[in-house]
C-alpha cells in the first residue's frame, strides 16, 4: 500500500496552483482594461461615407445615410461663413454653428464648426457641448477665455487665458465655459468641434427659460436666493445667440 504521508504535500501544490491561476487570470484582466482604455476610439468606418437623407423617417443615433448613387458635392458643402453673424442682440455675439444640419456630409465623421462674432463688450454666455470639445483660434481681436472643471475634489476650478489674434485654446467636452471680447473693437473667431452635431447647452437660458420652467422652490433652493427673484430671472426673455 502507498502511504498517505504525501496527501498533505499534494493539496499544498494544488492550492498554491489555484493561487497562481487566480494572480494570472487577475494580471490578464487587468491588462485588458488597460488595453481597452488606451486604444479605445470610434469605430473605423464602414464606407466613404454617410450622407444624412434628410427626406427619411427613420430615427436613428444620428442620420440614415443617402443612397450613395444619389450623393452631389453639395452634399459636402456650405458658404457664407466669411459674414459676420448679427451681434444686435443682449448678449452682443453671434454663433454661426456648421454642423450636419447644414453640411449633410459630416454625419458620422465627428466634427463640425462654427463661426463666433463678437461686438465690443461682447459675450458668448457660459455654455456646455455635451458631446463634443471645442478647439478655439482667434481671428481677430483680444478675448477673455475660461472653463470650469468638474467637482475635482469637491472644487471646481477655473481656468482662463487672455487671447489675441493667433492664440488657441481648448474646452474639454462637457465643461461649462465662455468667451468674452476685451477689446475695443469687433472680435471673430473660429471654432472645431469633434461631433458632427455638438449641441449646446446655454446655462442661464437653460435654467432660468426651460419650457416648461423648472419650479421656483428648486431653483430657490438651489441657488440660494428669494423666489421673488427666480421668478423676475424666468419671466425675461433669454437671448439664443446660436444660428
Amino acid at each position: 500500500m502507498h502511504s498517505n504521508t504525501n496527501i498533505p504535500l499534494l493539496s499544498s501544490v494544488i492550492q498554491l496552483i489555484k493561487d497562481m491561476a487566480m494572480k494570472l487570470l487577475l494580471v490578464a484582466l487587468l491588462a485588458l482594461a488597460f488595453a481597452h482604455a488606451v486604444l479605445a476610439s470610434d469605430p473605423s468606418p464602414l464606407q466613404d461615407f454617410c450622407v444624412a437623407d434628410d427626406s427619411s423617417k427613420v430615427f436613428v443615433n444620428g442620420a440614415v445615410c443617402k443612397n450613395m448613387n444619389d450623393v452631389t458635392a453639395d452634399d459636402f458643402y456650405t458658404s457664407g461663413l466669411d459674414k459676420p453673424g448679427n451681434t444686435v442682440n443682449n448678449v452682443r455675439s453671434n454663433v454661426t454653428a456648421v454642423n450636419v444640419n447644414k453640411i449633410p456630409g459630416l454625419n458620422t465623421l465627428g466634427i463640425s464648426l462654427a463661426r463666433i462674432d463678437f461686438a465690443p463688450n461682447g459675450l458668448n454666455p457660459p455654455h456646455t457641448h455635451p458631446r463634443a470639445t471645442e478647439i478655439l483660434v482667434v481671428l481677430e481681436g483680444e478675448l477673455y477665455v475660461g472653463f470650469v472643471t468638474s467637482n475635482i475634489g469637491q472644487t471646481n476650478r477655473l481656468f482662463t487665458k487672455n487671447l489675441k489674434k493667433g492664440d488657441v485654446f481648448v474646452f474639454p467636452q462637457g465643461l461649462i465655459h465662455f468667451q468674452l471680447n476685451t477689446g475695443k473693437y469687433n472680435a471673430v473667431a473660429l471654432a472645431g468641434l469633434s461631433s458632427q452635431n455638438p449641441g449646446v447647452i446655454t446655462i442661464a437660458k437653460a435654467v432660468f427659460g426651460s419650457t416648461p420652467p423648472i419650479s421656483d422652490d428648486v431653483l430657490a433652493k438651489a441657488f440660494q436666493v428669494d423666489k421673488r427673484l427666480v421668478d423676475r430671472l424666468q419671466a425675461q426673455q433669454w437671448t439664443d445667440n446660436n444660428n
